[in-house]
């Protein structure tokens, strides 16, 4: 057992800290790489210079580490939309207009003043696009061109939205028209490109925080039906994206295992259970299936947990737990932290590793060091840190607007044994310390476990919307 223990030790030891300049070396190193693992230290190595960079208040490096944030994230098709918005605004932007054949432009001159965000887009009618923004649109902020290819023969009618930004890209459908597709031209202008092999004429209009866009193609649809709105059969509404997912939630430790015990002996496995149920019940109201690996005090091996949710075939698995350090320490370290697994680089991520793990340590045999490394191959470690940084945002959101004082410790990789064997994307959430006096009255306190649970549910469905 401790032959096995010293194997892991060595096997997450962390590399000797770096100069930020060295750090964002070997992170531009990195980014080069085709290869999915060495993009994602990439992207590790960004965030933990931006942190650097924040505590320090430098900001050269804070600048390059969001851009290569931006840059790694995109590439792993992670959600970075908060460093997006925080570079936008130490930065100055330029706008580009595309080297083609223009037949006609307008409102080329521009003067960009705050980021838009796209909310949503529709079909109006029959005819009519509607773009809707969370402010009001300037009329120097859209750029409508058409380009013509004489060779493929093919019309593209182009609307550049300056200063503005979305979630994700996406392909609209519309009968008579051959693409219409949406996306993030650069990183402050929202592209929208009408795709067709004959002429449409195009109208657009701008009310507020809407833009109208009113296409009619060469060949209309008689009078009668092209005023009349399209109703979709109730069939083809697309179901809610929670219909069909199944979450396991894995409330931390139990029956002969305490967990931690922190202030005023209070237990971890009693307050991560509460906070569980909460969760469990939020996410069926939803419309998600749900399961726990355990709804009352009792024990269940490491292993059995993930082997629990693999056999429910979960979209999701998380595991909740409370945080604790000595004594002499409890009154400074507070915060919620989100962990995926992969070998840690820090020496916080392994002593919280060793504390989770202590009560099965035979499971570290049962897995072994092949098995462990396959699992850190798995594609489910981008989509697990994907999930993590969903959950703890959301989580934060949550408690920020009723609890002061809420304090982001980040989200880490880590080497957590309740997480091996899981074949789906799978995170440790750690709520809280319970050996904070603060904290710890607040893990106990009904609203702020329902808050954390709304917080978490949000989470989930920020998830799935963006994946």
């Amino acid at each position: 057992m401790i032959r096995s223990i010293v194997i892991l030790l060595i096997f997450v030891l962390s590399l000797s800290a770096l100069s930020n300049k060295d750090l964002l070396k070997r992170a531009d190193s990195f980014i080069k790489s085709s290869s999915k693992s060495n993009q994602f230290r990439a992207y590790n190595d960004y965030k933990n210079l931006y942190l650097r960079a924040l505590m320090n208040n430098d900001i050269k490096f804070k600048k390059k580490a969001l851009i290569g944030i931006v840059k790694s994230g995109k590439k792993l098709h992670i959600d970075i939309s908060q460093y997006k918005d925080e570079l936008l605004s130490i930065q100055k932007s330029s706008y580009k207009v595309p080297k083609s054949k223009t037949i006609k432009s307008k409102n080329s001159k521009l003067k960009v003043k705050s980021t838009h965000r796209l909310k949503s887009i529709r079909w109006k009618w029959y005819n009519k696009l509607v773009m809707s923004f969370d402010k009001k649109l300037r009329n120097n902020q859209i750029n409508y061109f058409t380009l013509y290819d004489p060779k493929t023969k093919t019309y593209r009618y182009v609307f550049d939205i300056y200063d503005s930004m979305l979630t994700r890209s996406q392909t609209l459908k519309k009968n008579g028209i051959d693409k219409i597709k949406l996306a993030q031209y650069n990183t402050n202008t929202l592209r929208l490109v009408i795709q067709n092999s004959s002429k449409i004429s195009i109208r657009f209009k701008k009310y507020n925080e809407k833009l109208v866009i009113t296409m009619l193609p060469t060949t209309l649809p008689s009078k009668k039906s092209r005023y009349k709105k399209v109703v979709t059969p109730r069939k083809t509404i697309p179901s809610r994206l929670d219909r069909n997912k199944i979450i396991v939630i894995d409330p931390g430790h139990g029956g002969k295992d305490p967990g931690a015990v922190g202030y005023k002996r209070y237990r971890e496995k009693i307050v991560v259970l509460q906070i569980a149920k909460k969760l469990k019940k939020i996410l069926r109201n939803r419309g998600y299936k749900v399961y726990m690996t355990r709804d009352t005090d009792k024990f269940i091996k490491l292993r059995n947990r993930t082997r629990f949710a693999n056999k429910k075939k979960a979209d999701l698995f998380i595991s909740i737990h409370a945080n604790s350090v000595a004594k002499k320490n409890a009154h400074r370290a507070h915060g919620i932290e989100c962990y995926f697994l992969d070998k840690s680089r820090s020496s916080r991520a392994k002593k919280v590793a060793a504390s989770e793990n202590k009560a099965d340590m035979k499971d570290m045999g049962f897995y072994g060091k092949t098995s462990f490394l396959n699992t850190l191959n798995s594609h489910n470690i981008v989509a697990a840190n994907k999930l993590a940084i969903d959950l703890q945002r959301s989580a934060l959101g949550a408690l920020k607007k009723s609890f002061k004082g809420v304090k982001d410790a980040g989200v880490r990789q880590g080497p957590f044994w309740v997480l091996v064997g899981a074949q789906m994307p799978a995170v440790l959430v750690e709520v809280g310390f319970i050996s904070n006096p603060k904290e710890a009255k607040r893990l106990v306190n009904r609203k702020y476990q329902k808050t954390m649970a709304i917080g978490l549910a949000n989470g989930v469905e920020r998830y799935f919307l963006n994946n």
